[in-house]
């Protein structure tokens, strides 16, 4: 040691030993090296799963909001035609959810989220953006019953647009199908026709639509036309739809009654 510090003579001896202790302390070092990349892979791979777990959730999250988002775009366009049918008529109308709906094919009923608390009545119609849904059959204190219009029970007196001809239109059990029964053959409708409420009866205002006649079966042998039309409405769609009041009728003033002519003798009682 003291000729190597004095004079470097071991330089060569500690090179040549470097040499050879260099793969025993490879090997030495080894299994720890390995078992570094070991942990290195395994954290790796922890952690990509984590993220891994974490953007499944996110994008699905992610979807979810889509979704929501998409079905409030879609409800906002329905308000927003509502909107404008409320607009187009004097009549007061209010807004309704439908909450539930009978899915017994022969008793199209549904059940809407206002009651008598809110004016509902029975036999008030019920309207939404494109025409004539059915009309309440039971009115409770927060919810009420509807029956719409393709109900067979249901029937809805209308009129043609084109010439003010008269007639029913009578559900037949299927959502896109009414029929118009009691016409003769040789009455004055045809494909194309628009059908609005008459106003007959009372129950719906007039000049609502109601449905559009698509199909004209004339039988001579028969007494009436077979006629079927589509209702306007989206009947088997639509969330919400509009409770109508009526106008109320104003009473006509009382003539006036003339001030007497001073040179009229007063009336004999």
């Amino acid at each position: 040691m003291y000729l190597d510090h004095r004079r470097g003579g071991a330089e060569q001896v500690r090179l040549a030993l470097s040499g050879v202790v260099l793969p025993i302390e490879w090997l030495v070092e080894l299994p720890f090296d390995a078992l570094d990349v070991v942990r290195e892979r395994w954290v790796s791979r922890q952690q990509l799963l984590t993220q891994n777990r974490e953007l499944r959730e996110r994008a699905l999250l992610l979807q979810a909001r889509q979704q929501r988002v998409a079905a409030l775009q879609a409800e906002n366009a329905r308000l927003r035609r509502l909107l404008r049918a409320t607009r187009r008529t004097g009549e007061s109308l209010s807004v309704a959810e439908i909450v539930r709906l009978d899915l017994d094919p022969y008793r199209h009923e549904v059940l809407i989220d206002r009651g008598t608390r809110d004016g509902v009545h029975r036999g008030q119609a019920l309207v939404d953006a494109y025409g004539i849904v059915g009309q309440v059959i039971h009115a409770g204190v927060d919810s009420a019953s509807a029956l719409l219009i393709t109900d067979p029970n249901h029937a809805v007196p209308v009129e043609v647009t084109r010439n003010g001809l008269r007639a029913l239109a009578q559900g037949t059990g299927q959502g896109n199908r009414l029929s118009v029964p009691y016409l003769p053959n040789n009455a004055d409708i045809q494909e194309g026709d628009v059908l609005v409420a008459s106003g007959l009866g009372g129950r719906f205002p007039r000049g609502y639509p109601v449905a559009v006649v698509t199909e004209m079966r004339r039988d001579p042998g028969r007494r009436f036309a077979d006629i079927a039309a589509r209702p306007i409405a989206r009947v088997d769609r639509s969330r919400e739809v509009l409770l109508v009041w009526p106008r109320p009728m104003l009473a006509e003033p009382a003539p006036a009654t003339p001030a007497p002519d001073a040179d009229t003798p007063p009336p004999v009682r």
